[in-house]
């Protein structure tokens, strides 16, 4: 009987190790509806435009959460400032604007997202 118990065992675990990376996201800790909260309120949409050395973002948050966002601004030439923006508060069903610049050329433009619990 207990062969059988430590064989069932091993055969479980050695069947949960060879699962793909994929297959495990379930194991995460969720807010209790079974739904990973970042799966369900992925974050704002976000759109940035760069023109010349200006960058303007337009997000949108379509979520019933709020979603903290940050424009950031990396400049083409060595001498010129970077910039990261201060996060600001996308609430529910609401659109925010960010802007950034650069003296020169914009080398890229992101938005980063954080949801305060």
């Amino acid at each position: 009987m207990r062969s059988a118990r430590r064989l069932a065992a091993a055969a479980t675990v050695t069947a949960v190790l060879a699962l793909p990376y994929g297959a495990a996201a379930h194991a995460r800790v969720d807010d209790g509806d079974g739904d990973a909260p970042s799966a369900r309120y992925p974050g704002a949409e976000c759109r940035v435009r760069t023109t010349g050395s200006r960058v303007t973002a337009h997000c949108h948050n379509p979520y019933p959460r709020t979603d903290r966002v940050s424009l950031h601004v990396e400049c083409a030439r060595w001498w010129d400032l970077d910039s990261d923006g201060t996060p600001v508060a996308a609430r529910p069903a609401e659109t925010v604007r960010l802007t950034g610049h650069c003296w020169k050329e914009v080398g890229s433009a992101w938005v980063s997202h954080r949801h305060p619990d």
